[in-house]
């Protein structure tokens, strides 16, 4: 496990490529933290180090929002928030995402705990103080 502790938003690049430098390989990050934590925000940074050019917004009535790198893979971004059975997962066909090679990442992970696959990047986020935050990268 790395832990990171970040004072300011302008840190947060350095989260995020802490984060794909210790991908090896697997493509489904899952991110935990309360409400206002940071998910997105770290998410938008993460796809913007992939040389993505796209608007990153949280997908949370959409569910997963699709962006494209600089190369033109796929990035899938989900958000369970509002998910209230797994089977809006199934329905959503996540096994479609989740097995497709492409990074996914995953905010309200907890929702779906069951449906991640056992190599699953865990990050989870502290808040701190308004602007402190200390991030766990499994």
């Amino acid at each position: 496990m790395q832990t990171l502790t970040i004072n300011s938003q302008s840190e947060l690049r350095s989260v995020a490529d802490a984060i794909l430098q210790n991908l090896d390989g697997r493509t489904i990050v899952a991110f935990y933290g309360q409400m206002g934590a940071g998910k997105t925000t770290l998410i938008r940074e993460i796809v913007a180090l992939l040389g993505s050019t796209d608007v990153v917004t949280s997908p949370t009535f959409a569910l997963v929002n699709q962006y494209s790198t600089a190369e033109g893979e796929a990035i899938y971004h989900f958000d369970f928030y509002r998910i209230n059975r797994l089977e809006e997962a199934f329905d959503l066909g996540y096994e479609e995402y989740f097995y497709s090679g492409d990074l996914c990442l995953i905010e309200w992970s907890e929702k779906i705990g069951e449906l991640l696959p056992d190599d699953v990047m865990v990050v989870t986020i502290h808040v701190n103080s308004e602007n402190s935050r200390t991030f766990d990268i499994e």
